[in-house]
């Protein structure tokens, strides 16, 4: 059954073109008769708006923690608060708040460091492959492989070139995804048209992989050669959060 909001579109459209066809006709008063009209139909198309809104029920927002989870599961990779909140933005309901990222990964240790464990997931740094210290600026989940958790020389092209394929992967079924993936698509050669209009999730995906071949096997080796020293090298806790040494440097 229409709702009173579908009633009242339906016959704003139609007072619409009931008005571009008395101007079109030179009937003045017919015209002016329509649009006021019309303006009341708008407004009771606002006051049928807000009252369906108000009888809406709005689905509890999960923990920060929870949502950066989500954003990073999608990706698959390590991420930047910036590129987090946009991805929580295109996909998934409510918004991550950029201020309550700052100390999120100190809070997630500290809870580790205090009781190691006892989530089913926590979210750590990213470790650089050079000095296995934490990558400014990179979350990651403690559930991935220790070498996916590692970024080296070529990684922040892979981890870009992944992330862009798990967007276009996931575009089609979310609308408001398609800016997000425009922004990967135009620094991927062969991902857009020549005037960076045309953006396809399947052209992405393919453009992305084809660079990914390139790069995959080198920055896997220097990902594994890094964790497998972390293994030796690091504490449970510094394998998620770096070297505490490293950290006060």
């Amino acid at each position: 059954m229409p709702t009173p909001v579908d009633v009242l579109e339906r016959r704003i459209d139609e007072l619409r073109v009931a008005v571009r066809q008395a101007v079109l006709a030179g009937d003045r008063a017919q015209a002016t008769a329509l649009r006021a009209e019309l303006r009341r139909a708008e407004r009771e198309w606002d006051d049928a708006l807000d009252e369906f809104a108000d009888q809406t029920p709005v689905p509890p927002l999960l923990p920060i923690r929870d949502q950066v989870h989500n954003a990073l599961t999608l990706l698959g990779v390590p991420a930047a608060p910036k590129l987090l909140i946009a991805v929580h933005e295109a996909f998934f309901a409510g918004e991550i708040v950029g201020a309550r990222l700052t100390s999120l990964r100190r809070d997630e240790e500290r809870s580790f460091r205090a009781a190691p464990r006892q989530r089913p997931y926590y979210l750590c740094s990213a470790l650089t492959a050079d000095l296995l210290a934490p990558a400014r600026g990179l979350l990651a989940v403690s559930t991935w492989p220790l070498d996916r958790r590692i970024v080296g020389p070529l990684s922040a092209r892979v981890d870009f070139l992944t992330a862009a394929i798990r967007i276009a992967e996931q575009a089609e079924r979310h609308p408001g995804a398609e800016r997000l993936l425009r922004r990967f698509a135009v620094n991927i050669p062969g991902a857009t048209d020549s005037s960076f209009a045309d953006v396809k999730p399947e052209v992405v995906v393919r453009a992305a992989r084809a660079e990914l071949a390139v790069h995959e096997g080198a920055d896997r080796s220097h990902r594994e050669a890094a964790a497998e020293r972390a293994r030796t090298q690091l504490d449970d806790a510094a394998q998620l959060f770096g070297s505490r040494e490293l950290q006060r440097t």
